[in-house]
């Protein structure tokens, strides 16, 4: 039975970065946890940030790839480049994944980690844009498929047909 990655604040760690969670009450979630199937990860912990933290965006203007490239930053809302704590959780990320050859993460949309429709737009205001957190960006570049969690029951459909 496969093994899926998951967001630990999906399941109800609190690692966001306001020391809270994102508890999903997902169904297929539960069963997968009693099966043994889910993998709970916090990218942004790995990579030693503490919680709860300051927020963080990749900066305005700028994509995950640009940052995995080393061409684009990470900050936090009081200026702190806070890039290679994120690198390094993405890495470890990926890591986890591929030690428990996960061929599908659950990540939480909107984080600069974990986006896998949106992230914030850089400028902490609120506003969102197309794109993905670092993580998310490293995972699907390793044949990773990341899905959000609106998207837990597609990602049950495909599982049941596999």
């Amino acid at each position: 039975m496969d093994k899926i990655l998951i967001s630990a604040c999906l399941t109800g760690d609190p690692v966001r970065y306001d020391g809270g969670a994102k508890t999903s009450a997902n169904p297929h979630l539960a069963r997968w946890q009693a099966e043994g199937r889910l993998i709970p990860y916090c990218p942004e912990v790995a990579g030693g940030l503490p919680t709860p933290r300051l927020p963080a965006e990749i900066e305005a203007g700028a994509r995950a790839e640009q940052v995995l490239a080393g061409d684009a930053r990470i900050l936090d809302n009081a200026g702190g480049d806070v890039t290679s704590a994120f690198m390094v959780g993405a890495r470890a990320t990926l890591a986890l994944a591929q030690q428990h050859s996960c061929r599908h993460a659950i990540l939480t949309d909107g984080s600069p980690s974990c986006g896998t429709s949106y992230i914030y737009a850089g400028r902490f205001d609120g506003t969102h844009k197309a794109g993905t957190g670092v993580t998310a960006a490293l995972l699907q570049g390793h044949g990773i498929r990341v899905w959000s969690e609106v998207q837990i029951d597609e990602l049950a459909a495909l599982l049941d047909r596999e």
